[in-house]
C-alpha cells in the first residue's frame, strides 16, 4: 500500500485538522461551508452557488455511487476544495463513468479524507462559516498556512455570478409530448440544470440570459413571466440585478425568484439582507408554507437570507406582500409573495437536485401566476 501524504484543514480561527491528501494534491482557499445531505454529492460539486466555497460533507461515506454526466447540475465542478471522512475506493452503480476521485483529479479540484467532519461541522456551527484553506504535500509552517488562509477575500462583499453566468443565451424547450404554453426570461446568477428542466416539464419554454441582460431585451422576448435563479455571493452586492428586478415589479411581469433570486428582491422591496451564521445546506432542512399550514422538507443552500417581518403583512412601494414560508430549524424567512403585483421567491430549491420534491408545487403555481397575473398569489393559494 502507498504512504499517505499529509494534508491539513486550516481555518482561519487557528483551528486545524488533519487528514490525508485526497484527489488533487495542492492547496486551494474558500469559505467552509458543510452540507448535511447523505446523498447529492455531484450535485453539489456541480452546483454554481457553490463558487468559492470549500465544502464538508457531514455523511461520512462518500463517493458510493460515483459520477455521471446526467447528473451535473452545469457543466463543471465549482466548489474550491471537497471534505470528507471515507471517500469510497470504488464506485458502485449502473449510472457510473468514473469515481469521484477521478473526477475531481480531472477537475483539478483539491480534497482532504480522513477528518472527523463531525467535529469540523460542530466547530463551524459554534463559530460560523469563515475562511478556510486546504493544504498537503506542503512545507509550510502551521502559522504561515493560517496566515495565507486570513489573506483570502471574504464572502460579504463579493460579486461572483460573472463567473458563473452562461456567456450566451440558450433555450430550454419542453419535452416531446408536452405543449408549449408559456415563454420565459430565466436570468443566470449560476442556475442549475435542473431548474429549467423543471420548468420545462410544465410547458414552460425557458430562455436562459446572461445576468448582464436589459430589460428592454427580455422585453423583446415577450416573454409570460422572468424568473431569477440561484448563484454564489453576497446578494448586497448585486446593485444592478435588483435595480433590474425592480423594473420588473414596476412593469408588473411575472416574476419568481429562487434561493439568490429570493434574496434580490427582497433587497428589490427595501429589505436588508443579512449573512447567516453557518447557512443552509443540504437536502433535509423543514419549512413551513404559512399559507397552507403544510410543512416541506426542501433542499437548501444559503449563506444569506432576507430580514422582512413575519408576523404581518408588510407594506412597500409596489403594494403590500407577505412571508409565505419560515424555517423551522431557525425561523428565517423562506418565502416572499406580492399580493397586488405578480411576484414571489423562496429561499430553497424546489427543482430538488438533489432532494425531496415537497416543494415542485411552486414551479405550477409560477404557471398559474403566468395564467392570472393581474389575481396576484392570493387567488391561487386559496385554490391549493
Amino acid at each position: 500500500m502507498s504512504k499517505k501524504t499529509q494534508a491539513y484543514l486550516v481555518l482561519a480561527d487557528g483551528k486545524i485538522f488533519e487528514g490525508f491528501a485526497w484527489a488533487k494534491t495542492g492547496e486551494t482557499f474558500g469559505e467552509a461551508v458543510f452540507s448535511t445531505g447523505m446523498t447529492g454529492y455531484q450535485e453539489t460539486l456541480t452546483d454554481p452557488s457553490y463558487h468559492k466555497q470549500i465544502v464538508v460533507m457531514t455523511a461520512p461515506h462518500i463517493g458510493n455511487t460515483g459520477v455521471n454526466t446526467i447528473d451535473n447540475e452545469s457543466e463543471r465542478i465549482w466548489v474550491s476544495g471537497f471534505v470528507v471522512r471515507n471517500p469510497s475506493p470504488i464506485a458502485s452503480n449502473w449510472r457510473s463513468e468514473k469515481t469521484l476521485e477521478k473526477q475531481l483529479i480531472d477537475s483539478d479540484v483539491v480534497g482532504i479524507q480522513g477528518v472527523d467532519t463531525r467535529a469540523i461541522t460542530r466547530h463551524l456551527r459554534d463559530q460560523g462559516a469563515m475562511k478556510v484553506g486546504i493544504f498537503s504535500d506542503t512545507k509550510l509552517s502551521r502559522e504561515e498556512m493560517v496566515v495565507k488562509v486570513r489573506d483570502i477575500a471574504p464572502m460579504n462583499g463579493a460579486y461572483l455570478a460573472t463567473d458563473v453566468t452562461t456567456k450566451k443565451p440558450y433555450i430550454v424547450n419542453p419535452p416531446a409530448g408536452v405543449a408549449t404554453k408559456f415563454k420565459v426570461a430565466a436570468i443566470d446568477l449560476g442556475i442549475k440544470a435542473a431548474t429549467p428542466k423543471a420548468m420545462a416539464a410544465l410547458g414552460m419554454q425557458v430562455h436562459v440570459l446572461p445576468l448582464s441582460t436589459k430589460l428592454d431585451e427580455i422585453k423583446a422576448l415577450s416573454p409570460d413571466g422572468i424568473f431569477l435563479s440561484n448563484g454564489p455571493g453576497d446578494p448586497a452586492a448585486m446593485v444592478d440585478v435588483v435595480e433590474l428586478v425592480r423594473n420588473i415589479l414596476n412593469a408588473e411581469i411575472p416574476f419568481f425568484g429562487i434561493c439568490f433570486g429570493h434574496q434580490i428582491l427582497g433587497r428589490a422591496l427595501g429589505f436588508e439582507t443579512y449573512k447567516l451564521p453557518f447557512g443552509h445546506r443540504g437536502i433535509n432542512q423543514p419549512v413551513i408554507d404559512l399559507t397552507t399550514g403544510k410543512v416541506e422538507i426542501t433542499s437548501h443552500n444559503h449563506g444569506f437570507a432576507v430580514a422582512a417581518p413575519k408576523e404581518n403583512e408588510f407594506h412597500t412601494v409596489y403594494g403590500n406582500g407577505r412571508v409565505t414560508h419560515i424555517s423551522l430549524n431557525d425561523s428565517v424567512v423562506e418565502g416572499l409573495e406580492m399580493i397586488s403585483i405578480p411576484a414571489f421567491s423562496v429561499q430553497y430549491h424546489p427543482e430538488s437536485a438533489a432532494g425531496p420534491h415537497d416543494a415542485s408545487y411552486l414551479f405550477e403555481r409560477f404557471a398559474q401566476l403566468m395564467s392570472s397575473p393581474k389575481f396576484g398569489l392570493k387567488d391561487n393559494n386559496a385554490k391549493r
